[in-house]
């Protein structure tokens, strides 16, 4: 079966479009899939991180975070297939859009969660000696939340998204559910055709995507959120740090302990 499905994903006609036989190249559904995963995190984006950053910094509504949590126990399919029932017969015929609106709904349904619980956890677990330093020193509850919480907070926020868009990017298969694109096409196709190697190359380059996605949002991370909160610092610092008081470099500089 390895070698198989190893076969299938090196054979080049797999890596380009041919509509003549209604097949579609795997960087064509990669970005496809890409199209929907994307548009699906920043629609919950938009709406989980303000309402997390709210709830934090307020302490109130913290029930919503509860209640939101719960909708990942909807199954999935059931959801799309309702909302499809709801929606295409309105653009029947005309677009897609009766297929995209009820797929990006759900992914935007699944990626609010874990968003929405971890930009709400890292406001509320900074500690409140930092909160009440700064409003001493004169800020604002504006300020104290965009200086001292949102910076202190982005950890946790960056783990709620890589969270968010694995999962995404995951469920995104089921888009070809219906007729769009995506990887999730090799998967329906090759099951619906008895073609184990494609259906099992399709949830492989799920897979693959879901990784390197990851590495990307892990290094954009790295240099997003500062060092003093990761307790990441360079070589030299950190032996700078693990000095003695007291003791001298080699520039005659006071190391501080």
């Amino acid at each position: 079966m390895i070698s198989d499905v190893l076969t299938w994903l090196n054979d080049p006609a797999h890596w380009r479009d041919r509509p003549y036989a209604s097949f579609t190249g795997i960087p064509s559904e990669v970005l496809a899939h890409l199209k929907f995963s994307s548009i699906a995190v920043l629609i919950a984006l938009a709406i989980a991180v303000p309402a997390g950053l709210a709830i934090g910094h307020t302490g109130r509504g913290t029930s919503v975070v509860s209640t939101v949590n719960a909708v990942r126990a909807i199954p999935t399919v059931g959801l799309l297939v309702l909302l499809a029932l709801l929606i295409s017969p309105h653009f029947y015929g005309r677009t897609d859009l009766g297929y995209v609106l009820p797929t990006e709904i759900v992914l935007v349904l699944i990626a609010i969660p874990p968003i929405l619980a971890n930009t709400y956890a890292g406001i509320d677990n900074v500690e409140p000696a930092v909160r009440d330093a700064a409003r001493g020193m004169g800020m604002t509850g504006g300020q104290v939340l965009g200086k001292v919480e949102l910076p202190n907070a982005l950890p946790l926020m960056f783990s709620g998204l890589r969270s968010a868009t694995l999962q995404v990017i995951a469920t995104a298969t089921i888009a070809s559910y219906f007729p769009l694109d995506g990887l999730g096409r090799y998967i329906y196709d090759g099951y619906a055709q008895h073609d184990f190697p494609q259906m099992v190359s399709g949830g492989v380059l799920v897979a693959l995507l879901a990784v390197i996605v990851d590495l990307v949002l892990a290094t954009v991370q790295r240099f997003v959120v500062s060092p003093g909160v990761t307790r990441r610092f360079s070589k030299k610092t950190a032996a700078s740090a693990d000095a003695p008081t007291g003791a001298l470099r080699t520039t005659g500089e006071v190391a501080t302990g």
